[in-house]
């Protein structure tokens, strides 16, 4: 997988095919992006993935980017910590809107 720095992001105009904001508990988010067909994680300064605390941050650090296609996905474990069975392989995908509120 690919890794995007969040260095070479923050004052490059970049067009990005998709945006993927993957959904974590406690207000954590990762972005994962297609750029020409590769595709990876955002990674900060300390080659870590990097983490944003909500969808203004996300929108506010991607704002210069020309976004093609942005969505969010959500993974829990709870419920197989309360066991009930296993969740299908897949996470479902929701529109996540790339505008800045005015």
């Amino acid at each position: 997988m690919y890794k995007f720095l969040s260095s070479e992001i923050e004052n490059t105009p970049l067009d990005i095919e998709n945006l993927e904001v993957q959904s974590f508990e406690m207000n954590v988010y990762l972005v994962q992006l297609t750029i020409d067909g590769k595709t990876g994680l955002v990674y900060n300064a300390k080659d870590q993935p990097m983490r944003f605390f909500s969808a203004g941050h996300i929108r506010e650090f991607f704002a210069h980017c020309k976004v093609g296609n942005s969505f969010m996905t959500h993974d829990t474990p709870y419920d197989e910590m309360i066991g009930n069975p296993p969740k299908a392989g897949h996470s479902m995908a929701l529109p996540f809107s790339m505008d800045l509120p005015y």
